[in-house]
């Protein structure tokens, strides 16, 4: 099983790249985190947000596998804790199938890609930059996983 991470955006601070790498690394073989850019939709030529929202949304169904687990993240999504992030990642590695977590550009996920996704997640109310949410989202994804192995790295 993998988690492919497809977000748009690209050329990201330096801290932002280590910290995810960070995390990445830590990932089992069996359980690899891959992070898939897609190039952003210049906001110029007074274009609406919807059309740029729909550019981006087939930039990242070029960048998904033929098969995989639609998770969406956005504002209104369910807010999991890290237990039932670890539960739910559980779930994924037993039902086999890869699971590709989706990060929009700066206006969000298009509403149709968002209708395809099997579960519209939200990782924090708060606003995050864009970089700091893969960061966020590795390191979660790391500890979901040290929860299932019983490692120490996560202590309740």
């Amino acid at each position: 099983m993998q988690l492919l991470i497809v977000a748009v955006g690209q050329r990201m601070p330096d801290w932002v790249d280590s910290g995810f790498a960070e995390y990445a690394k830590r990932m089992p073989p069996e359980l690899r985190i891959e992070l898939r850019e897609v190039k952003p939709e210049s906001r110029t030529g007074g274009r609406s947000a919807e059309i740029i929202m729909g550019i981006e949304a087939e930039r990242i169904r070029a960048a998904l596998p033929k098969r995989c687990l639609l998770i969406a993240l956005d504002e209104h999504g369910k807010d999991w804790t890290t237990m039932q992030l670890a539960d739910q990642l559980q779930q994924w590695r037993e039902g086999g199938e890869d699971v590709a977590l989706m990060i929009g550009g700066a206006d969000g996920l298009d509403p149709q890609l968002k209708k395809e996704a099997k579960t519209l997640l939200r990782l924090s109310s708060l606003t995050l930059p864009h970089g700091m949410v893969r960061v966020l989202l590795a390191e979660q994804l790391y500890r979901a996983w040290s929860i299932t192995q019983n490692h120490p790295y996560h202590r309740a």
